[in-house]
């Protein structure tokens, strides 16, 4: 016996109205993690040495180069929701919790942000 409503239980959502597609998110991002996890991985064991001029052409192939930067930018998303789940579980303070999930949501895109700026300038061979 359930106590949720018949339209409740078809909806998919709880008294928030949003846990569904939060979850969805989450579960898309790793999925999508999985292959560019294993196409890192291998990718980088696949080269000779880790020398920084390896290393920097290998990152200026244009294909390895959108890989690297879609890895970064889901990689970020993944975390920042999965930040997310921890601090609206486990801070209880209202407004504690509201200007830490803002900190979190601009410290995740600053990271992704610089990361993909690193990508892109070790691509393009911008001289540092």
């Amino acid at each position: 016996m359930s106590l949720r409503s018949p339209l409740g239980r078809v909806l998919g959502t709880g008294s928030a109205k949003e846990g569904v597609q939060h979850w969805w998110l989450q579960r898309l991002t790793s999925l999508a993690l999985v292959p560019l996890s294993i196409w890192f991985v291998v990718s980088l064991l696949s080269l000779p040495s880790f020398d920084h001029a390896i290393v920097a052409a290998w990152m200026s192939q244009s294909w390895t180069a959108l890989l690297l930067v879609l890895f970064v930018v889901v990689g970020a998303w993944h975390s920042q929701l999965g930040v997310r789940v921890v601090v609206e579980d486990y801070v209880h303070a209202t407004g504690v919790r509201t200007l830490t999930l803002v900190v979190v949501t601009f410290a995740h895109a600053l990271l992704a942000a610089a990361g993909v700026f690193a990508i892109l300038k070790v691509a393009f061979g911008s001289a540092a």
